[in-house]
């Protein structure tokens, strides 16, 4: 059953990237971030309420409540810089790189979690990395252009992030309901993204953000809600170097809805780079 889970996760995760970044078009990155998290909060709290989970909130021992915090503090870090890639950079370019935290996440699950390294993992790692490098790597790249360049950093500590939430959420997760902890991580999450834009001084913003814009950015956060419970309730009941490496076939969803909305179109070689993804992603389900 967790494998549906990561599956439900994977396919709404997909979907999450195309929303924003359609909504984050003419906003600040970090703004949309925060906006985006109010309406994750009131998800994920709602369904806590609904499956009637809030009570057991005392009962959550001191260890899985500073892993969630951590959990949620590197989350906050990895969507500030996602969002930030997302809005310079190319969905079909950004979105693998930040889904190479996957091999990242194996490598921390099998030292940290201790969950077992087979001849097969190796393979399925070795395919996800050589295609996330044939879908990043530009034919005539330009030569010392940063600024060209800086999508690539912010979606690269994406991804560093994105595998820290992936250990660190693990071991929070373990003995606490699935959907109080995705909620307790959100008010993390959410309390971090506001801080930042009022540091910016970003929050002014919010009256120049037009209706389209606050219709994507709505539905993207609802869109990641819906994500994180099936990710969490996934990630509590099958192994992490498993689980997250299916959430991020959501990259295969987002490729197709690029190419249809977004008209970002793939050629060979970063078509070739999505099926070795693919591949190495669907061995680990054998393995």
């Amino acid at each position: 059953m967790w494998v549906l889970y990561a599956l439900a996760s994977a396919f709404f995760a997909g979907v999450m990237s195309i929303l924003a970044k359609i909504g984050i078009k003419n906003v600040d990155s970090n703004l949309a971030a925060a906006l985006r998290t109010v309406v994750v909060v009131m998800f994920a709290w709602f369904m806590v309420f609904v499956v009637g989970f809030h009570v057991s909130i005392t009962s959550i021992n001191t260890k899985s409540l500073v892993f969630l915090i951590l959990s949620g503090l590197v989350t906050g870090g990895s969507w500030l810089c996602y969002f930030k890639a997302l809005q310079i950079g190319d969905v079909n370019k950004v979105v693998p790189v930040d889904k190479s935290s996957t091999v990242l996440t194996m490598l921390l699950s099998m030292i940290f979690l201790g969950e077992g390294i087979t001849l097969l993992k190796i393979c399925a790692m070795a395919l996800i990395g050589v295609g996330t490098y044939l879908m990043i790597k530009r034919k005539n790249p330009v030569s010392n252009d940063a600024a060209g360049h800086k999508w690539l950093i912010y979606a690269v500590l994406s991804a560093v992030f994105a595998s820290l939430t992936a250990v660190l959420g693990k071991v929070g997760i373990a003995g606490v309901e699935s959907n109080l902890g995705t909620a307790i991580r959100t008010l993390v999450v959410l309390l971090m993204a506001w801080g930042i834009v009022f540091l910016q001084g970003k929050q002014n913003g919010i009256r120049c953000i037009d209706l389209p814009s606050w219709i994507f950015i709505g539905l993207s956060g609802l869109a990641t809600g819906l994500s994180w419970l099936f990710y969490y309730r996934a990630l509590q009941r099958g192994p992490a170097s498993v689980v997250v490496p299916i959430d991020k076939l959501s990259i295969l969803v987002t490729v197709v809805f690029g190419y249809f909305i977004l008209n970002e179109k793939l050629k060979k070689k970063p078509t070739v780079g999505l099926i070795f993804i693919i591949a190495g992603t669907l061995s680990l389900l054998i393995d």
